[in-house]
């Protein structure tokens, strides 16, 4: 470091010189000088020198260089971090605009992954100030600097408990505070020009950029936040400024959601467009953020048919927030709904056929218990809406393309129960009463591989279709009436009982040989065992014969064995009953 005589020569001889005559070698000179003060603690002294009227073309000029070492010692909090603000506000207001928005971005841009918050949290307010000092390009600039700070706070990780939200270890909270903050006064000058009737292609520019701000904010963080009405979390809080901010710069919620209006220009990727949007649904419909800004002037089922895309995409993504995102949004879209009124037209649509898919994935495949209880309610609600010839076509389409034996069952009970809808007055139908229910009852009463099917891996539906045609036989009088259906459903119930009971009869001699063949197995083991007790031979290995249970204990085998036997019997004794039922009927028609 100079002595104070030769810093003081320099700092003359850069005042003498004209604006245009400081050389690079000046440059490098001047940042060399501003971090010598800062490593020796001399910050007060650096920001003296900045302040100096006497100094301001210099500074101007030369400024921009000291940006990167003045957010350095902010962002490492270091005791002369009141002297560095400072310094950094002076700048700010004193440079060139466009260096300032260059030298800014390369910060924020080379921003160590470990102070990706610091960082943004210490940039944004300079970043705001020199945009606002912007007039050319603005918007293009404002663009830039929103880019850049999503991009870092994209790497950040989303609190997913309210503990971690609370203690914002990596502050992801604490940047969609000061990003809230930072778009705010542009926000402002779109609605105040809006409202003036004053717009020129700079204004819309403007609005486009806060617009994509927007959008990718909904993908990124929020998609993935774990929100509470009840709650009113820093990330709730940047939700709500949002859903504000779209109406504020024109941008009608109904138009973003039911009509597609964003253009290429706005999200290249319109996977990412949709999702962005699917966010914006649950925010609005289910977390009912601004939702006193929405029209109520669409129908339920509009509503429903518009936001199944974005329920579709949410379930899509197999992950606990967005399968709660989708489940909720899928819920609230259907509450509205009038029970028994959605028609079959609307299962033609793509949607209203993978929706119920993915959910029926939650049911089936999702490790967590949460989901699947959600997933199974929601199904059911469903089911509830749609009207019987709607229920009919889905029951169809469930049974043959699950493939999961306790998702065939609950539809087969769901048949039952729309049996006893239909029986009462006023419900009747040719779905569920007449002709049209043999199909669906022949599809329900089926054994996927004859003979050969595995009775324990199919039990829920097995057991379900026998409550199902006990509760025919004892309700027959609503089918007797026509002589045709009633004879095809005592042939489709015939054909099933028999095939069902060689199916009994194959797997009891199965599953007796395999509790006969476990306890011959015990049986030589423990032969083997007394042997090797008398014997200093060692015994390197034992086979077992007939492993066919997997590799459970012989207890646990055994029980297993058992259990399906009593299962065969279970099966067995309903269809008995059954049979009694019908010969009870026979009797008194008879």
């Amino acid at each position: 470091m100079m002595n104070v005589d030769q810093v003081n020569d320099i700092i003359q001889r850069w005042r003498d010189t004209p604006e245009g005559g400081l050389k690079p070698e000046d440059h490098q000179h001047f940042k060399n000088v501003g971090s010598a003060c800062l490593g020796q603690g001399e910050s007060a002294q650096l920001l003296k020198v900045l302040q100096d009227e006497r100094n301001q073309g210099f500074v101007k000029t030369m400024g921009c260089g000291l940006l990167a070492p003045l957010a350095s010692e902010v962002i490492r909090k270091e005791k002369s971090l009141d002297h560095c603000q400072t310094a950094i506000i002076h700048l700010t207001r004193t440079c060139s605009p466009k260096e300032l928005l260059h030298g800014l971005l390369e910060l924020i841009e080379d921003t160590d992954p470990d102070a990706i918050a610091d960082a943004i949290i210490t940039l944004a307010p300079h970043l705001q100030t020199v945009l606002l000092r912007t007039d050319e390009g603005k918007a293009a600039s404002l663009g830039l600097a929103l880019s850049a700070l999503q991009k870092q706070m994209s790497r950040l990780p989303v609190p997913y408990t309210q503990q971690q939200e609370a203690a914002d270890e990596f502050g992801l909270c604490r940047c969609c505070t000061a990003l809230a903050a930072f778009m705010e006064p542009f926000v402002e000058e779109v609605r105040r020009k809006s409202g003036n009737g004053v717009g020129t292609p700079g204004d819309q520019e403007l609005k486009t950029e806060l617009l994509k701000f927007c959008m990718r904010s909904l993908r990124e963080p929020l998609l993935q936040a774990q929100l509470d009405r009840g709650r009113k979390s820093p990330l709730w809080l940047f939700a709500t400024e949002i859903l504000v901010t779209l109406p504020a710069i024109q941008e009608p919620l109904p138009d973003l959601l039911f009509y597609n209006p964003l253009k290429k220009s706005i999200l290249v990727d319109s996977h990412q467009s949709k999702e962005s949007r699917a966010c914006l649904a649950y925010l609005l419909f289910v977390q009912l953020i601004s939702i006193e800004r929405f029209p109520a002037v669409f129908s339920p089922v509009f509503v429903l048919q518009c936001n199944m895309e974005y329920i579709n995409i949410l379930l899509s993504r197999k992950n606990e927030s967005c399968l709660l995102k989708g489940l909720a949004l899928y819920a609230k879209s259907l509450d509205s709904v009038q029970d028994n009124s959605l028609p079959v037209d609307l299962l033609e649509l793509k949607t209203f056929y993978s929706v119920p898919q993915n959910v029926r994935q939650v049911l089936t495949d999702c490790p967590m218990q949460h989901l699947r209880e959600t997933g199974l309610q929601v199904f059911q609600l469903f089911i509830n809406k749609l009207d019987s010839e709607a229920k009919h076509k889905f029951f169809r389409c469930m049974l043959k393309t699950s493939n999961h034996s306790g998702v065939e069952g609950y539809i087969v009970k769901n048949i039952k129960n729309q049996v006893e809808f239909s029986i009462k007055p006023g419900n009747g139908n040719e779905w569920f009463l007449g002709a049209e229910f043999l199909p669906l009852l022949g599809l329900a009463l089926c054994l996927p591989q004859g003979a050969q099917t595995d009775l324990l891996h199919s039990m829920d539906r097995i057991m379900e279709c026998l409550n199902l045609l006990r509760y025919l036989l004892i309700r027959d009088k609503e089918f007797r009436s026509n002589t045709d259906v009633w004879a095809e459903l005592c042939r489709i119930k015939d054909e099933y009982l028999k095939r069902l009971r060689v199916c009994i009869g194959l797997s009891r001699v199965y599953y007796t040989s395999e509790v006969k063949a476990l306890r011959e197995d015990q049986k030589l083991k423990a032969k083997e065992a007394r042997a090797a007790a008398r014997s200093t031979t060692l015994v390197k290995s034992i086979t077992v014969r007939h492993e066919k249970v997997s590799n459970m204990s012989p207890e646990v085998q055994h029980q297993v064995l058992q259990s399906a036997l009593v299962t065969f019997d279970l099966m067995e004794s309903l269809i008995v009953r059954i049979e009694e039922i019908t010969e009870e009927k026979e009797k008194i028609q008879n």
